[in-house]
């Protein structure tokens, strides 16, 4: 086929003025952050040799004057702060108490759709098992998997096949597993993993991910699958950061390898797996790409994230995803309070 340049300028021009704005906010942004901060400390070196070689007093920079310097600094990282999300946290706000097209004000309407349609609050149920189960057992198998290649002649290379998926995104994985899931008629070959384990021992292949809620429990299955090396890794870290010498007074004390986990190990990794904890259950309340590519949330299987943009982007209902959007917004403020709150008091121990 002849490339035509005349029917494809338009598209050429749009990628051109990308690169140049690109490169314009990218060398702005090192101009900034380089530049202009190298220019004024090389301006102070110079004022300071220049007291020093005439003996006078060396000049001492005014508060006022420090406080512009920290206001320069820190005004790029405002400036996008409010315009990636205080902006458009306030306008999602608002659009959450407005209809479908945006134009009139509907009050609670929306909110009171969420928690009254059947569906939506399936969505939220489903929502509230992704929460409970993916930060628990994907720590659980972290932890575990980390006590049991503790120390061990292989170390390195065990943890790095358990940590692998995490190289992987969300949907790549999500493709993967659904070969894992694949399904075909009764009496052919099965190419699906899980359904060819079946028929070696007997069984009938089914339509794994047609089933509720047992879909939705084989969806939480993919992400555990790639977070637990997450888990793994932080909690190995924290396990090796325990100080030998209350180790061996523990086993000189004569205690079970039971007592020695309970005892020794869990209370010194608390931090680290509140960490990892509060850390999935963030990742997971906005979990979206998984959903979306094995079932496109069919079958009873949507969270938040996933109703949230059929809402908006696939029905119209610009209110409805907006008031989900805020309640998953709402959702959660409070874990990442509790995360910086925990990282504070651990920083102050």
């Amino acid at each position: 086929m002849e490339f035509d340049f005349a029917e494809e300028q338009p598209k050429l021009l749009m990628l051109m003025y990308g690169l140049i704005a690109f490169v314009a906010v990218v060398g702005g942004l090192l101009l900034l952050l380089d530049a202009v901060p190298s220019w004024f400390a090389r301006r102070r070196e110079a004022q300071l040799v220049a007291a020093s070689a005439s003996g006078a007093t060396l000049p001492r920079r005014p508060k006022q004057r420090e406080g512009m310097f920290a206001f320069f600094f820190l005004l790029p990282a405002v400036l996008l702060l409010l315009i990636g999300l205080v902006v458009p946290a306030i306008r999602t706000t608002l659009l959450s108490f407005m209809d479908g097209s945006s134009d009139n004000w509907v009050g609670l309407r929306n909110y009171t759709w969420m928690f009254s349609e059947d569906s939506i609050v399936r969505v939220l149920i489903n929502t509230l098992v992704w929460v409970l189960l993916v930060p628990l057992v994907a720590t659980a198998f972290g932890l575990l998997y980390a006590i049991m290649v503790d120390k061990a002649r292989f170390e390195s290379v065990a943890k790095s096949l358990i940590f692998m998926p995490m190289a992987i995104s969300f949907v790549g994985a999500a493709i993967i597993w659904k070969f894992v899931y694949a399904f075909r008629g009764e009496g052919q070959e099965q190419i699906g993993l899980l359904n060819q384990i079946v028929v070696s021992l007997g069984g009938e292949p089914k339509q794994w991910l047609l089933d509720s809620p047992l879909n939705t429990l084989l969806l939480i299955v993919i992400m555990v699958w790639i977070q637990a090396g997450f888990a793994m890794v932080v909690l190995s870290a924290a396990i090796k950061a325990i100080p030998g010498d209350i180790v061996e007074a523990a086993r000189l004390d004569g205690v079970s390898p039971w007592q020695m986990f309970w005892q020794i190990t869990m209370p010194s990794i608390r931090p680290a797996m509140i960490v990892v904890v509060v850390t999935l259950s963030i990742a997971t309340l906005k979990v979206f790409d998984i959903v979306r590519t094995a079932t496109n949330g069919n079958y009873d299987t949507s969270v938040i994230a996933n109703e949230m943009y059929n809402q908006s982007f696939r029905y119209g209902q610009n209110g409805q995803g907006s008031a989900l959007a805020v309640f998953l917004f709402v959702l959660v403020i409070p874990l990442v309070i509790y995360q910086i709150r925990n990282l504070r008091q651990q920083r102050e121990g």
